[in-house]
């Protein structure tokens, strides 16, 4: 008969999250690709739908973030839709009611994601950690 154990023994904590800096530069380079990609199926089409999949982009990269790093990731996701996505192309520009809200839900995309990750990563550890009840 096999019996299968865990190849790990003891307590294993919570894992650290990713340096800020990597974070920023990987949500920079994974926009710029989304923006580039999307424009070159779609042409330069709706802005709707670039600020929706970088939002999801930014949202997945930050999962291994501290919750600091969720602005910064932001303004970097931000810079790319604003510099590739958004007419005059190349050219950085604000108008206040349209870029605020872009960069509210790309802040709430990263502080979302950071947020689920660390508190599903806090519960595993929990319950790594804590002993069996008595009659399981």
């Amino acid at each position: 008969m096999v019996q299968w154990r865990r190849l790990s023994s003891g307590i294993r904590p919570v894992p650290h999250p990713v340096a800020t800096p990597s974070v920023w530069a990987a949500a920079g380079i994974t926009a710029l690709v989304v923006v580039t990609v999307l424009n070159h199926l779609n042409g330069h089409g709706d802005p709707a739908i670039d600020l929706l999949l970088v939002s999801m982009a930014c949202a997945v990269l930050s999962t291994g973030a501290r919750l600091v790093a969720a602005p910064g990731t932001a303004l970097v996701c931000w810079l790319a839709l604003n510099g590739f996505a958004t007419p005059p192309m190349g050219e950085l520009t604000w108008s206040s009611g349209y870029d605020l809200g872009r960069l509210g839900c790309l802040l709430a995309a990263a502080s979302t994601g950071t947020a689920i990750a660390r508190v599903a990563r806090a519960r595993a550890a929990y319950r790594r950690t804590t002993l069996p009840e008595a009659g399981s």
